[in-house]
């Protein structure tokens, strides 16, 4: 019987963990001919989360809980739940609620005809302006530039084949953007469009600087786009030097005006070294990405594993194919 495993990073979401699990509870009954096996990954949680999967999987051996040691980002997470996950294909999903789990039906029907990633893409989104504006700009950018075919509202909701998954692990990107990876990886995939409901439960915990940073790892991983917008930033200043230049020589030279504009020097000054400034920031970037991942930290490193004894009895897969992580303590219910 094939197996589905259904990966869920959770940060701070214990208002929305018990209806997601009954609705991932119901998913799973309604399909006799798959095993279903859930994977919770506590991202280092302040409120109750942890707590709560503890209890969840008191009651359900199909929950295998991952606590990390810390926040190290939802990607990581996902990356984590990828590396536990032992299914034949996987579902990744928020913990939100946002995103119907009851859609993982349509896509199980899709993998099932031969496609390897199912893409659920928001046909429309009931968030907060100040939440959607930013999202537009990120998609729409992600989408003109880096991949054509990425879904116009974005997707943070998807089914994965096994062979797929293996694939994302094995890559061992420290500053991933799963969801982009997942498109440069290829294979046959197929779209599926939703509404986007309203958050129900808690807040959402991303914080401007975080999507500020997920906006950079994105285009970073996919593209080399910004050092392209950088070097063309510094030869159009370079060329309107160079105008500059002749204007003022050949003022003082043929028509005898006296050099000066103290105010205008001042600006030029400051346009350029904002320019170099900006330039060596945009290479930075790269760079701090480069040195990360010449390291040899661990992506993630896990306090602790909740399973069923049955469970822990066969290696995840993404170990056989060598992907680096820290297992600090292993509890077996």
């Amino acid at each position: 019987m094939l197996l589905v495993s259904v990966v869920v990073p959770v940060y701070c979401n214990s208002g929305s963990l018990p209806e997601l699990h009954q609705r991932l509870a119901r998913v799973a009954a309604q399909h006799d001919d798959y095993r279903f096996e859930f994977v919770f990954v506590d991202d280092g949680s302040l409120d109750s989360s942890y707590a709560v999967l503890c209890a969840i999987a008191e009651h359900d051996e199909r929950a295998r809980i991952v606590k990390l040691s810390r926040n190290f980002g939802s990607n990581i997470a996902l990356t984590a739940g990828l590396n536990y996950a032992r299914g034949d294909c996987v579902a990744l999903i928020a913990a939100d609620l946002q995103d119907p789990p009851e859609l993982i039906h349509d896509m199980l029907a899709r993998w099932r005809s031969g496609v390897r990633v199912v893409l659920a893409a928001r046909k429309s989104r009931a968030d907060p302006l100040l939440t959607r504006l930013p999202a537009a700009l990120f998609n729409r950018a992600f989408r003109r530039f880096v991949f054509k075919d990425f879904p116009e509202n974005g997707y943070d909701f998807a089914l994965v084949d096994r062979q797929v998954v293996d694939v994302l692990v094995s890559c061992g990107e420290k500053n991933v953007y799963i969801f982009g990876l997942i498109m440069w990886a290829g294979f046959r995939r197929e779209v599926i469009y939703y509404d986007r409901t309203e958050r129900q439960h808690g807040r959402s915990m991303w914080t401007f600087t975080r999507k500020v940073k997920y906006f950079i790892d994105a285009f970073t991983s996919f593209s080399y786009l910004p050092l392209r917008v950088a070097s063309s930033l510094g030869l159009l200043l370079a060329a309107f030097g160079l105008l500059y230049t002749i204007i003022v020589l050949t003022l003082r030279i043929f028509v005898g005006v006296p050099v000066e504009g103290w105010t205008s020097l001042m600006i030029v000054l400051l346009l350029a070294s904002g320019a170099q400034l900006t330039m060596l920031g945009l290479i930075g970037e790269y760079i701090w990405r480069g040195l990360e991942q010449t390291r040899q930290r661990p992506l993630f490193v896990v306090e602790a594993v909740i399973e069923a004894p049955e469970a822990a009895v066969e290696a995840p897969k993404s170990v056989e194919i060598g992907m680096n992580r820290v297992t600090a303590n292993l509890d077996q219910r």
